[in-house]
């Protein structure tokens, strides 16, 4: 099982500058840092959906495993009953995130998380929790003020169990281990490249007074195709490379 280690940490202020960062500007900012392919770094659109959109920021770091919700565990009377499971997540360092691929031939049958497993994530120093299968109890999880992101909502939490934990898991093309940053927001969910999170925030910075400069020139009365075109040459990349935020 990957160990994580307090040296593979971020610094408490670096970790706050970027919990103030919403998904979209972060992901310009590391795309801006050219350290990984465009099409990786973040759950597809269609797979996970933002259960509370009004909620801030999500940051923590990744708690994996996979779970089943349509047959019986081999061990146990109830879904909760899995101490290991509980027992791994308190090793990963907080704030932490619970993020479980249900490995079902239909994902999302039954929800292994709702108002008990929010309360005991709470407890236990999480933010939130990311599945491509189902949730439940949504008013009572929202008013907890735990985030959740899910691929749906589900009556039943069925035979909802943990299946096995501590290793690299995949949601909606996001391969996730553990430790791993995770972002979210009402925009979707992606993970921040540990290497360069500290670069982050500087990065997102630069990119807004970048669009700033843009949209000022947008409304300022004095817009044309001709100074467009010379903002966008400004813009490192020509401005193409680097997509702007809506």
């Amino acid at each position: 099982m990957p160990t994580v280690t307090s040296g593979s940490l971020l610094s408490n202020r670096v970790f706050k500058k970027l919990e103030q960062l919403d998904t979209c500007t972060a992901s310009n900012a590391i795309e801006r840092l050219n350290v990984r392919l465009r099409n990786e770094g973040s759950v597809s659109g269609s797979a996970v959906q933002c259960q509370f959109p009004n909620l801030p920021p999500m940051l923590g770091y990744a708690a994996t495993g996979r779970i089943r919700t349509t047959s019986p565990p081999v061990a146990g009377r109830a879904y909760h009953e899995n101490m290991n499971w509980w027992r791994y997540l308190a090793s990963i360092p907080p704030p932490r995130v619970m993020v479980l691929q249900d490995v079902d031939d239909d994902p999302g049958a039954g929800a292994w998380v709702g108002e008990l497993h929010a309360n005991i994530g709470l407890a236990l120093g999480c933010v939130g929790y990311v599945t491509n299968g189902a949730v439940r109890d949504l008013p009572e999880v929202k008013a907890l003020g735990f985030q959740l992101f899910s691929g749906s909502v589900a009556v039943s939490h069925m035979y909802a169990h943990v299946s096995e934990y501590g290793k690299p898991i995949e949601i909606g093309g996001l391969r996730i281990s553990p430790g791993d940053l995770i972002h979210g927001d009402c925009h979707g969910v992606h993970s921040i490249p540990l290497s360069i999170a500290a670069d982050v925030p500087k990065m997102a910075a630069r990119i807004r007074s970048e669009e700033r400069e843009l949209k000022e020139f947008c409304r300022n009365g004095r817009f044309s195709l001709e100074g467009l075109e010379r903002k966008l040459q400004e813009t490192p990349g020509g401005g193409f490379e680097f997509p702007l935020t809506g």
